[in-house]
């Protein structure tokens, strides 16, 4: 069978937000629309401020932008050749991917058993090599969360050895991230910074805006280099930003259809017997039986678009969530597949 129509197809691929951004974030970006002639000025200093007051921490700690890249190539020319970033594997690889070019060492630490981050292990690959250890909670793919407070206190005591980064990008769909996130030790001077984007819950994917807390001089180092600079971002992300920050009730809106979806998932997963993570993410992970890349195939040719392969979990599936309509024909596609496995 040949693959649907592009327009026709559902992309469940990216974990993007299928129910659009804030209300108010799309009356600022048409506010802003001509304005478009300027370069970006005040409206850069107006999300520092608004995210600084968000996280309770100093404006000099807010670096503006999608950084993790660039923070991965600068750490890693920041000290010579030879230095080490450590990370989970499977997982997210943005900033690791950026550290060889300046003659970085990528040192990739299995998930546990229950596919979360494995801490004992991690820590015990630090050592005087170690740049930085790069975390993911929620991990991405598998979706699973460390314990709060033992992950807290774990970061907490791991950055007395080395920079630790903590990637929160889909920590806003827990129901209890205020109690999860770590933003409260780089408030405390600890060697910790958090990243956060507003391409998931904020459902500002296109606009490619996120921000990074940071310990005041290494926020200094990269700002010096023009990351964050009003060069390097726009107008319209910056006013959509802010004003998707100020809209308190467009997070749990997004939260619950979310959650609500990941639901109808888990009990397909049940009632086929599947083995699958209890993802705190928009998106779910589950054990096929049979190679992903199969998998994705069958799906790519009922019109379904879904995540990569994750080795050395070859039969495992990553499944963004998407509008409801789209989740029911996904779900009965998988649904099928999973019989005749």
């Amino acid at each position: 069978m040949a693959d649907a129509s592009k327009q026709d197809r559902i992309r469940l691929s990216l974990n993007e937000n299928p129910f659009g951004p804030s209300p108010r974030a799309l009356e600022a970006i048409k506010a802003h629309l001509t304005g478009l002639s300027r370069y970006t000025g005040d409206e850069l200093t107006e999300l520092t401020q608004t995210i600084a007051a968000h996280e309770n921490v100093a404006a000099e700690q807010v670096v503006l932008g999608e950084i993790l890249d660039v923070l991965g190539l600068y750490l890693s020319a920041r000290g010579g050749t030879g230095g080490e970033f450590i990370y989970s594997e499977p997982g997210y690889t943005a900033l690791v991917d950026a550290v060889s070019p300046a003659g970085g060492i990528v040192v990739g630490v299995p998930l546990n058993d229950q596919l979360e981050n494995d801490l004992p292990a991690i820590a015990g690959r630090v050592n005087g090599r170690t740049r930085a250890v790069y975390l993911v909670n929620p991990h991405n793919p598998s979706g699973t969360v460390s314990e709060a407070a033992q992950f807290i206190e774990f970061v907490h005591d791991l950055s007395k050895r080395t920079l630790v980064i903590v990637d929160e990008a889909y920590l806003e769909f827990t129901p209890d991230f205020e109690k999860r996130t770590v933003a409260g030790l780089v408030r405390g001077g600890d060697q910790v910074a958090v990243f956060r984007t507003f391409a998931k819950i904020y459902g500002l994917a296109s606009l490619a805006i996120g921000y990074t807390l940071a310990p005041a001089e290494l926020a200094k180092s990269v700002k010096l280099l023009g990351i964050g600079a009003f060069f390097g971002l726009n107008r319209l992300s910056l006013v959509a930003a802010n004003a998707s920050l100020k809209d308190t009730d467009y997070v749990p809106s997004v939260r619950a259809k979310v959650a609500a979806e990941r639901d109808a998932w888990y009990e397909l997963f049940r009632q086929r017997k599947v083995r699958f993570t209890e993802s705190q993410g928009n998106f779910v992970f589950f054990d096929s039986g049979r190679p992903q890349q199969a998998v994705a195939s069958a799906l790519a040719a009922q019109g379904i678009d879904i995540g990569r392969s994750y080795p050395p979990l070859d039969t495992w599936v990553r499944i963004s969530i998407g509008l409801p309509e789209e989740n029911a024909i996904a779900r009965r596609a998988v649904a099928n597949l999973l019989r005749s496995t």
